[in-house]
């Protein structure tokens, strides 16, 4: 089609919506070409709920959706999400073949539902129920051809459901928005896994987040203080041959409640309170240690009350107890005693109150009664554990697991497994020789010695302290007049965090958590808490302080203040939007929406900034902790370095810093800063060259290895071109591509006299400026016989890695 032509067709269908725009209709239906434009809604028969045009939160885009008439901000479903209006100009209509099309002023087709059934109808007729459902049917026959709640966004009303049609393979599921500001499709989703036994999982992309343990005929396993809501709301669990699927309905009209799925991946139950008109938090999902999916590694359990929070199953033990003692748990536990595989030597340990095991590849059996499932069980060589299928009466039907127990949890009031173990771990608690008995004893003594010692030491301390603490407070307050920061009451920052909410918590650190807030001017902020277990002190909270209030540069992350209250220390930052870069570098699918240009953007904006810290700022900084997750990107892409906590002051002519503690984040930190604690700019340089690598390829480097050596290889065998991120969709010129390897692999150079400074990097930008080669960077491994293939590559790397496998400490303001 000629561009003519196009212009033509589109002001066509536009003045056609103008046409057909209607004065008036039915308050809940939109008939045969009937339109709703901006300012227009449909109202369900009873006005719950409404349908028009929205804009939400702070965003200027326009979207068109459902939301309680009530309560207009609450909105629970979102038809264009990822395809957002620009103007006021929006238009749905109804034609006469029964096609729903959302049009922008352009005339182009934005959103339209995908039907169930193809060719047209004879009597459309789209109707807005009370119950929130968008239903698009024949009048005539009265057969639905699409409905809203067969594609929910973030929210699930009664009479919804998540799960799976069996016979068509389609799937209904949550999907959370990206910001309350955003509602496109977010990270996480709420699905029904229907391998195995049925169970709800919280996926974060493509990783497991949390999950709700198996469907046992009352609730699922994680979650049986549901029951107490039955005098509000009726649970539906259906699995037949036609679907698995979950929903509620409410038991009382009165009762109006939403499921939500929020952005930071939280379930979160709402009940509307008709007397003081607002909604009623009536459950959120509990995020601790526990919740991390596979915490206790295989064969390990959760304990979210217990003083110890992993332990090892009945028969177990660590695989390695010295990473457990660091509690490093994620390596799981091993079986002590050895199965035998028959009756004789096998029977089982009943573990009370559990959260199932991950079933997806558990053995379902739902017509066999429980005793038959235990004979099965013990028959099996290969049988680890089973479970009731329904926990009703006597229990019937089999789960059995085969191949490994992971991330189980102990929740009161959750179900009973029965795990095998050799008979010789069964009653062994209860049964204790002499010589068990007097150790006991013993180690009761000593312990009492100990906390007996604890208390007189706990008693000097606090005899002492209040004198130190007003002291320290004195000398703080006099820090902070000198450095002219604002100073936040503690109220001001609570209401700004609404009391530090969980769905408005960013990212967490070495440092403690970073919490969202807006000030009652509208301002949004990032507030940095320093928790109590911090391994930062007051001397990495004080350096940031006085540091950063005397470094202001566009590429610097800009601190509006501090809050100092007893024990809380928090810094007060400017927030920005799009979050941290290793947000959108590790990501396959953000990453795709960084072009070449965007990448050298803040690659330059990264060097902006550190140039202004080693030379052109007031007072010379060595930053000492440059990373992806301490490089934050503005609502356009520009980078800001935060993050000040471990930096150093130093004077142009010293030089080399040494230093006594390493501090830094694995894969970042120079050579000689680990294998010395030898510190200077050149410092920095090298973790820029690291993250110079990363932007390009997109690729993390692991450990000081894979990305540094693979990039050294292709750089020697002449590809360095190969090095460039797949997804990068425009054509970039080898030759640039090749000088930012190059420059790259100049800053990652094992002797700190070979890198250069940041004032050279910029002259080496240049096109007609001529690079001298790299020397082979340090990389821990040798550099044979790699496939040219990545994810060969890495695999091959990691096999090699056993060292330093911790980080040292991790901080920044990392966003989620």
């Amino acid at each position: 089609m000629k561009k003519g032509q196009m212009i033509s067709k589109q002001t066509t269908i536009a003045l056609f919506l103008l046409v057909f725009s209607p004065s008036a209709f039915p308050a809940d239906t939109l008939p045969i070409n009937q339109n709703i434009t901006d300012g227009q809604t449909l109202l369900s028969p009873n006005s719950i709920f409404e349908l028009g045009f929205f804009i939400p939160g702070s965003s200027t885009n326009r979207f068109l959706g459902i939301w309680f008439a009530f309560s207009r901000d609450t909105v629970v479903w979102v038809a264009n999400r990822d395809n957002p209006l620009n103007n006021i100009s929006g238009t749905l209509i109804l034609n006469k073949t029964g096609s729903l099309m959302l049009y922008d002023s352009s005339g182009r087709i934005k959103w339209s539902p995908r039907t169930r059934s193809s060719g047209s109808t004879n009597s459309p007729i789209l109707h807005l129920t009370d119950s929130g459902n968008l239903v698009l049917k024949d009048q005539t026959s009265d057969s639905i051809k699409w409905q809203s709640f067969d594609f929910p966004t973030n929210t699930l009303l009664a009479g919804m459901k998540v799960g799976k049609n069996l016979r068509t393979g389609f799937e209904t599921y949550l999907s959370s928005w990206k910001s309350r500001d955003d509602p496109s499709e977010g990270d996480y989703t709420y699905k029904m896994d229907i391998q195995g036994a049925p169970e709800i999982i919280v996926w974060d992309r493509s990783q497991i987040s949390t999950r709700s343990g198996i469907w046992n005929g009352l609730y699922f396993s994680s979650a049986p203080q549901i029951l107490t809501y039955r005098s509000l709301f009726n649970l539906l669990f259906v699995w037949n041959q036609d679907e698995v699927s979950y929903g509620y309905e409410s038991k009382s009209t009165s009762t109006i409640s939403r499921l939500v799925l929020n952005e930071t991946g939280i379930m979160q139950r709402f009940v509307w309170d008709q007397t003081h008109q607002n909604w009623n938090l009536f459950y959120s999902q509990t995020i601790d240690e526990c919740s991390t999916f596979a915490k206790c590694g295989p064969f390990g359990i959760c304990h979210r009350d217990g003083i110890q929070v992993c332990s090892c199953l009945r028969g177990f033990e660590p695989v390695t107890p010295d990473e457990w003692s660091m509690r490093n748990t994620s390596g799981g536990c091993k079986r002590t005693i050895p199965l035998g595989c028959s009756s004789n030597s096998d029977g089982f340990y009943k573990f009370e109150g559990v959260k199932t095991p991950y079933s997806h590849d558990a053995i379902v059996d739902a017509n066999i009664s429980i005793e038959e499932c235990r004979r099965r069980c013990l028959m099996n060589c290969s049988c680890l554990a089973y479970t009731p299928l329904d926990i009703r009466g006597k229990g019937s039907g089999c789960v059995m697991w085969n191949t490994t127990l992971i991330d189980t949890q102990s929740v009161i009031g959750g179900q009973d497994i029965y795990l095998k173990v050799s008979k010789s771990e069964l009653g062994r608690s209860s049964k204790m020789n002499s010589a068990t008995t007097i150790g006991v004893i013993s180690s009761s003594l000593i312990l009492l010695l100990l906390l007996s010692l604890l208390v007189y030491l706990l008693w000097r301390k606090m005899r002492y302290s209040r004198k130190d603490i007003k002291e320290r407070h004195l000398a703080q307050s006099d820090s902070l007049k000198d450095a002219d920061l604002p100073v936040f009451d503690l109220d001001t920052v609570l209401q700004a965090t609404d009391n530090f909410s969980i769905t408005n918590k960013l990212g967490e650190g070495g440092f403690g958590v970073v919490y969202k807030g807006q000030l009652p001017c509208g301002q949004e902020i990032a507030v940095k808490r320093l928790s109590m277990e911090s391994q930062q002190g007051l001397n990495e909270f004080m350096n940031e302080v006085l540091l950063i209030t005397k470094l202001q540069h566009r590429n610097l992350v800009k601190l509006l203040g501090c809050c100092i209250d007893n024990n809380e220390r928090m810094l007060i930052y400017e927030y920005m939007t799009n979050k941290s870069l290793d947000f959108y570098i590790f990501d396959a699918t953000r990453r795709a929406s960084l072009n070449w240009a965007t990448r050298l953007e803040i690659v330059i904006g990264i060097a902006r900034g550190l140039l202004y810290l080693h030379q052109d700022s007031r007072f010379n900084v060595i930053h000492r902790d440059l990373k992806a997750a301490n490089v934050l990107l503005d609502e356009q892409m520009n980078p800001k370095i935060s993050d000040f906590g471990t930096a150093r002051l130093f004077k142009r002519e010293q030089g080399i810093i040494n230093t006594e503690t390493v501090i830094g984040t694995r894969g970042y930190m120079s050579p000689e800063y680990v294998l010395e604690g030898a510190i200077s700019v050149k410092s920095d340089v090298y973790s820029f060259g690291v993250l110079i690598l990363e932007i390009i390829s997109g690729k993390k480097n692991q450990g000081n290895q894979n990305l540094l050596a693979y990039a050294w290889k292709l750089w020697e065998e002449g590809h360095s071109s190969k090095l460039l991120d797949e997804l990068v969709k425009c054509s970039v010129p080898e030759t640039e591509i090749r000088r930012y390897v190059q420059v790259g692999l100049l800053c990652v150079q094992e002797n700190p006299h070979d890198r250069p400074s940041m004032s050279a990097f910029f002259t080496m930008l240049s096109s007609d400026t001529l690079l001298y080669d790299p020397k082979k960077p340090l990389v821990g491994i040798r550099i044979r016989d790699f496939p040219s293939d990545w994810s060969l590559y890495q695999q091959q790397s990691n096999e090699h890695d056993s060292t330093t496998a911790n980080q040292l400490t991790i901080t920044g303001i990392e966003g989620r």
